[in-house]
Order: structure tokens, then sequence, then C-alpha cells
């Protein structure tokens, strides 16, 4: 059977489709776009009543959700209740994310992952590793005994996920040029963060193969007049990817806006780095021996240290349009298709094109998720989808 979406907006990642064609799924997968004429008795019919169809959301900084953190139980279940908990918010891709923590956590880590995506856990693509290898001066909320210097032993470690995509947030200066490139020939795509690297350090980085910097201006050497730091590399590079945590708590918005007329608007990836509180009814929750604590929107432990967010991705494209002043597509886009771009899984989600998988959301005007689909199944019935 297929199933026909229409009587909607519907932007692909590329652009918007004309008024009155179908969006056509087969199999899990897009089949087409058609006009209205050519439906069939047969079809399914899935009327979106005015709303918009955008590509399914992509989070690669997620460290919990639904009550549960990633480091606590790094398991397949623990896997699949994250996941659920931000689909509501319409994150149809993600990257469980592990905080600084003993090797045993970050191989038990990599066990989970490979076996949730085994186990067809929707939505789960690979595993963000944030640490230990990383700078004690910018340790944020991380467990600074935790850390270590990133040797030759380590990579096979860091390289050893069988399924979907590796991301490693590490500090630079805690490693080599070689153990970097050596890290990105096996695959794994490297990005900085709560780093204390100078300018020159970031640059022989970025030569040596990081593509991507990890939550912009949080936990990263800051740029002055003297040394740009890790924020003057960032942002003069060209190339690399920003993540940025939209909240209006992590980073000031005019820091945001000048940032992002440093650099082309594709290499901006809207990221949440969640907690647990997400999608549950919590306010509070143990980070390690840390209790952390969700005030006016923010998470933090007790001595006021920002400890993730409380965001979602519904959310942060929501507020990057309404505090950035960002056009919705572009918004749209750093939710999606720019960090699949990054981790090249833009054949997989961030775009809705035939042969891809239908791995979409529906949004209202105000980017509140109505539903959402991955491979072609639906997170619920559609008789939430009001009209626009």
């Amino acid at each position: 059977m297929r199933t026909v979406f229409g009587k909607g907006r519907i932007f692909t990642g590329r652009k918007f489709l004309e008024t009155g064609v179908n969006l056509v799924v087969e199999n899990g997968v897009v089949s087409s776009f058609e006009s209205q004429e050519h439906t069939r008795a047969s079809d399914e019919i899935i009327d979106l009543k005015g709303n918009l169809v955008a590509p399914g959301f992509f989070d690669i900084q997620v460290n919990g959700g639904g009550g549960v953190l990633f480091n606590d139980a790094p398991t397949v279940e623990t896997i699949r209740t994250i996941g659920q908990a931000h689909r509501q918010f319409g994150t149809c891709g993600f990257l469980p994310t592990l905080i600084s923590d003993d090797l045993e956590v970050v191989k038990q880590a990599i066990k989970a992952v490979d076996q949730a995506i085994e186990a067809g856990v929707p939505g789960v693509l690979g595993i963000h590793i944030e640490g230990p290898f990383l700078n004690t001066d910018r340790k944020g909320v991380h467990d600074s005994n935790k850390f270590l210097r990133l040797d030759e032993e380590h990579v096979s470690l860091l390289s050893s996920l069988k399924n979907g995509k590796t991301l490693v947030t590490l500090a630079p200066e805690n490693t080599t040029h070689d153990l970097i490139t050596k890290l990105v020939k096996n695959g794994v795509t490297v990005s900085a963060g709560h780093s204390n690297a100078c300018y020159d350090r970031m640059f022989d980085a970025l030569e040596a193969g990081v593509t991507g910097f990890t939550h912009l201006f949080n936990a990263m050497s800051q740029f002055i007049n003297r040394e740009p730091g890790v924020v003057g590399a960032a942002l003069e590079n060209q190339e690399s990817w920003c993540g940025i945590i939209v909240d209006g708590h992590h980073v000031s918005d005019t820091a945001l806006k000048i940032a992002m007329r440093c650099k082309p608007e594709n290499k901006f990836i809207l990221v949440t780095d969640a907690m647990p509180t997400v999608g549950s009814p919590t306010d509070n929750f143990k980070l390690q021996t840390k209790k952390i604590t969700v005030r006016n929107g923010v998470c933090v432990d007790e001595q006021g240290t920002l400890a993730g967010s409380d965001l979602n991705m519904a959310a942060a494209v929501h507020n990057t349009v309404n505090r950035l002043d960002v056009k919705l597509t572009a918004a749209l886009n750093m939710a999606s298709l720019y960090p699949a771009e990054f981790l090249g899984l833009d054949h997989k989600i961030g775009e809705i094109s035939p042969g891809n998988p239908a791995t979409f959301v529906v949004l209202d005007k105000d980017c509140t998720v109505l539903n959402s689909w991955i491979d072609g199944i639906s997170n619920k019935d559609n008789s939430g989808l009001q009209e626009a």
C-alpha cells in the first residue's frame, strides 16, 4: 500500500514543493512527489490539514531524556527511552551521548549502541563520546577525575562501533596531531570541545582532521584580541561545523548572531545537550555524584554550573527563528540536513527525497510537533492533526 501525504506544505530540506504536490511513501521509503490527480483508490491518504512536513530532526548531542541518563545505564532500553522521549519533539535521529566516564563505561556504551541499532531501535544513528579526553581548565560539569590523555591504546576503543557513526569530542591539546588523524582515518568524526587550546593548536587540530566544535562558546577558550582561541578558530574556519545550544541561557543571542555572520549558515548545527528532564515530569536528577536541578528552564548543579540543558529540538528550532531572526527553512536545516551532512548521513536523514527513508515531522505554525515518521512508521495516529 502507498501512503500519500497531501493538503499541506512540504519542505524537502532543499526547497518547498509546489502547492498541490503530494508526498508518496512506499515500504518505509519516499517513493515520489506527484500531483493530487494521481492518487489511487487503494492509497492510504494522510490529510495534513495545511500543516508543514519537514525532514525529521537529528540531534547529535543527547545525554538523556524521559527520566534516564545514558551514563547511568548504557543499555539498549536506556537508548530506547531517550529516543522515545525526544521523538515527541521531532527528533527522529539522535546520537546517545556519553559524558566523561571510566573506559569500561565507554565500552558498555559502544556495545549498547551497536545492539540498539541491530535491534532496530527507532532513531539511533550512532554514538557521541564526549570525553574523557578533555581539559580540566574547561571541564564544565564533567568530572575531571575521569579525564585522560588520548593515546594509541584508546584509538581502537573509540573506533570500535560496528554500526552507525561515532562522534568524539576531545580537547586537541590533550592528544597529538597524528592520533587525531588516525581516529579520522578509522571513520571517527572528531569535534573539539572542553578545550583551552590556543588558536595555533586549534588550527593544527583542524589540519589533522577535526571537523566540528561542540557547543560553540561553552567550555572552550574564548576570542580575545591577542589570542583568538578555540572560538576564533571555529569562526574563522569556513569548512567546520559548529554545534549551538539556542536556549537563551548557554550563549547570548547577540553572540550567536555575530557568529552566524562569520561563516556559512550551513555550518551551524542545533543541538540540545539534553538531560533526563526532557520528556519527563522530573525537575532534578543525579549526574554521577552531583545533584542537577532545572531552574528557570536551565539545568545547573548546586554551585550554579550549567549541566547540559532542558531543551528539546522543536524548542531549539522555534528559538532560532524567534531569538536569532533566522528564516524557518534555515532553522529546520540546522536541526536536520546540516547535522546529517556533518556526519555523512544525508542519504538517510535530513532530506525528503525519493529513495531516502521516509523520516519526517509534521509541524504547525508555531513549530509544535504534531506527528513524526521514522522509516515510514508513525509515532502516533493522526487524529491530533489540526487545521493550520
